[in-house]
C-alpha cells in the first residue's frame, strides 16, 4: 500500500533543479550576480560541497519527477567539464530525472571547447544558452565581455556541430553607446543563425558594479529612456516578423521551443536550487543559501535562509504576478484548477483599477498585459505583492 501511495505521489508533482556555478574568467562590468573571477582554486572543494547538498536534499523530491535542470552562473563552462558531469551524475543517482528532461547549461565564448561540449552532450545536456549580449565588438569591450563577435560565431558553430538542436542566445539593449541601428544589426545577425530561442534583456544598472561607477563618473553614457523603450519594441517587431514567438517579457522562441525551466518557474512549480546563493521554491516556501563562498564550502549547504512561507492568499497573488510576466498572461482555467477561486472575482478591485489604467486586458480565459502594461509592468506586478 505504501508503494502505491508513493507511486501516486510521484506521478503528480513536477519539479526543476537549478545549479549555481559562481566561477568565471572575468566579471562583466554590469554583473551583480554572486560570482567570482579567477577564483577557480576553490572549484574542486565547491563541487564537493555542492554534491553533498544535492544528496542531503533528495528527500524533498521523493514525490517528484525532475523535468528540468538548469546550470547557470557565473560561467559553468569555465570549469573543467568533468566537474559538471559529476554534478549531473549525482543528480541522476539521487533524483527521478525524466528521460526527456530539459537540461540546460550556460556557456560563454572563450571558455568553452569542443571537448567540453562533447562531454555535456554525452551526459544528456540538450539545451545550450550562449552569452553574446551584442555583435558589436566595441560595445562588447565597453561592457567588459571577454570575447569578440567572431569568437562567439566559432562557439555557436561548435555547439551546432556538437549535435545540439536547442540553443538560446542572450542579447542586451539599453547599453552604453548602443543605438537602435547597432541593436538592429545584432538582431539581424543573430536571426541569420536561426537559434531556437533568444533572450533579450534591458540593462539594469546595479549599484556597486563597474558599469554603474563608470556611468556615475560620466565615462559611459546610457541611452535615454525613450530610446531604450524604442529598442524594446523594435526588438519585438523584428523577431516576430522572423517567426519568433514573444512568450515572456524578455524571451522569444521558435514555436514549441520555450524555456521549459523558466516557464515552470513562472507557473509557480517547485524547484530546488543548489549552490552558493541559489534560491529554491518548495511547498510554498522560498529560501536560499548563503552568499559567502567559504561558509558554503564548510557548511555544505546545510544552512538555509528562509525568505517567505506563503499563506494561501500570498500564493495566489504571486501566481498572478508571475503569470503576468508571460505574454499570454494568467490563464483563468489554470488559476481555477490550482486554487478553485476565480481570479476575476478574487482580485476584482486590483483588476478593475488596472483595466481602467489600460495596463491589462481581460479575455475569455486570460488576463494579460496591454502594450502599455508591458512598458509599465512593474506597476502591474506591484498590485499583487
Amino acid at each position: 500500500m505504501k508503494n502505491n501511495r508513493k507511486e501516486e505521489c510521484y506521478m503528480k508533482e513536477e519539479m526543476g533543479i537549478y545549479i549555481h556555478i559562481p566561477f568565471c574568467k572575468k566579471k562583466c562590468y554590469y554583473c551583480d550576480f554572486i560570482s567570482f573571477a579567477n577564483q577557480d582554486k576553490w572549484s574542486t572543494q565547491y563541487i564537493e560541497a555542492l554534491k553533498k547538498e544535492i544528496q542531503q536534499n533528495k528527500e524533498k523530491a521523493n514525490c517528484a519527477r525532475i523535468t528540468t535542470i538548469y546550470i547557470g552562473g557565473g560561467t559553468p563552462s569555465y570549469l573543467d567539464s568533468k566537474l559538471i558531469i559529476e554534478i549531473l551524475d549525482v543528480i541522476r543517482k539521487n533524483y527521478a530525472v525524466e528521460k526527456d528532461a530539459e537540461i540546460t547549461i550556460e556557456v560563454n565564448p572563450g571558455v568553452v571547447t569542443k571537448e567540453k561540449l562533447e562531454m555535456y552532450y554525452s551526459k544528456g545536456v540538450n539545451r545550450i544558452s550562449i552569452g553574446l549580449q551584442s555583435t558589436n565588438n566595441q560595445l562588447l569591450n565597453e561592457i567588459g565581455r571577454i570575447h569578440t563577435y567572431e569568437e562567439f560565431l566559432e562557439t555557436y558553430h561548435m555547439v551546432r556541430e556538437g549535435g545540439f538542436d536547442n540553443v538560446n542566445i542572450d542579447l542586451m539593449f539599453g547599453l552604453p553607446s548602443q543605438t537602435e541601428e547597432i541593436l538592429q544589426e545584432s538582431l539581424e545577425k543573430v536571426i541569420l543563425l536561426k537559434p531556437e530561442h533568444i533572450s533579450i534583456y534591458s540593462l539594469i544598472l546595479e549599484e556597486g558594479t563597474v558599469l554603474e561607477n563608470l556611468v556615475r563618473q560620466g565615462k559611459r553614457i546610457l541611452p535615454k529612456e525613450e530610446i531604450e523603450r524604442n529598442m524594446y519594441w523594435q526588438t519585438k517587431t523584428i523577431l516576430e516578423e522572423n517567426g519568433y514567438v514573444h512568450y515572456e517579457i524578455s524571451n522569444f522562441s521558435k514555436p514549441e521551443k520555450q524555456s521549459k525551466h523558466n516557464m515552470n518557474c513562472w507557473r509557480q512549480k517547485s524547484y530546488l536550487g543548489f549552490g552558493l546563493a541559489a534560491h529554491s521554491y518548495y511547498h510554498k516556501t522560498r529560501y536560499s543559501n548563503t552568499e559567502d563562498l567559504e561558509q558554503y564550502i564548510n557548511d555544505k549547504g546545510y544552512t538555509k535562509i528562509i525568505h517567505e512561507i506563503q499563506t494561501n492568499q500570498e500564493e495566489k497573488k504571486e501566481f498572478m504576478m508571475l503569470g503576468l510576466r508571460k505574454i499570454e498572461g494568467v490563464l483563468i482555467s489554470e488559476f481555477k484548477n490550482k486554487f478553485i477561486d476565480n481570479p476575476i472575482y478574487l482580485f476584482r478591485k486590483e483588476l478593475s483599477k488596472l483595466v481602467e489604467q489600460e495596463l491589462i486586458e481581460l479575455g475569455a480565459n486570460n488576463i494579460k498585459l496591454t502594450n502599455k502594461g508591458i512598458d509599465l509592468a512593474n506597476l502591474v506586478w506591484q498590485e499583487f505583492v
